[in-house]
């Protein structure tokens, strides 16, 4: 009788530990299975532009558990719009939830772009062409205030200690989180016009 309760015992216990291993919430996830569900790339619904090296994988399992339903909408806007011929503008995909902003500029001199930072939204940035450099650094990287947080833009400007650099192409996309500061739009080589689009998805 005690054999069989200690066999119910280790039973019990070896469903609770598969149970754990096998957890829809990224929270729990080690890095095998972070790095699992990120090359499999469901996420992206179809869409055959792939993310960039610099995606923070764990952030972005866990943001996208938590609303999924968002950021499929964010996908599938991008897989099934001609983007080319999107006009310059914000875009509506869920309101305020998603939307999308379409800009054509001019790459810029790294001494004159800002770092950035937003509190309420993630930020998908894909260059539908041309090319340009981001640059992203951890929170704990900030330096001086250059305009304070504003609200109603979710928006504000800082200098950063370092950072890391990277080149957004139509081939590839970055993500950005209220944990990242950012620079985009800075130029790789001469200054050059790029159209690009930047969805925001409220977290």
């Amino acid at each position: 009788m005690k054999k069989a309760g200690t066999l119910l015992i280790l039973l019990a216990l070896a469903f609770v530990f598969r149970s754990c291993g096998n957890s829809s919430d990224p929270t729990t996830w080690n890095e095998d299975q972070i790095n699992k569900w990120f090359e499999e790339s469901a996420y992206l619904n179809g869409w055959s532009v792939k993310p960039d090296v610099s995606v923070n994988k764990r952030e972005f399992a866990i943001a996208y558990n938590k609303n999924k339903e968002r950021w499929d909408k964010a996908f599938a806007f991008l897989k099934n719009t001609d983007l080319a011929s999107l006009e310059a503008k914000r875009h509506d995909i869920d309101g305020d939830n998603v939307y999308a902003i379409v800009s054509e500029s001019v790459t810029k001199n790294p001494e004159d772009a800002k770092f950035e930072a937003h509190k309420r939204y993630a930020d998908i940035q894909h260059l539908i062409s041309g090319s340009e450099l981001m640059s992203v650094t951890p929170v704990t990287k900030k330096g001086e205030v250059l305009s304070p947080y504003d609200e109603t833009k979710d928006l504000e400007f800082m200098t950063v200690s370092e950072s890391s650099d990277y080149i957004g192409t139509p081939d590839n996309f970055l993500l950005f989180f209220p944990s990242e500061l950012h620079r985009p739009g800075v130029k790789v080589g001469e200054n050059a016009p790029v159209k690009k689009i930047v969805v925001k998805v409220k977290l």
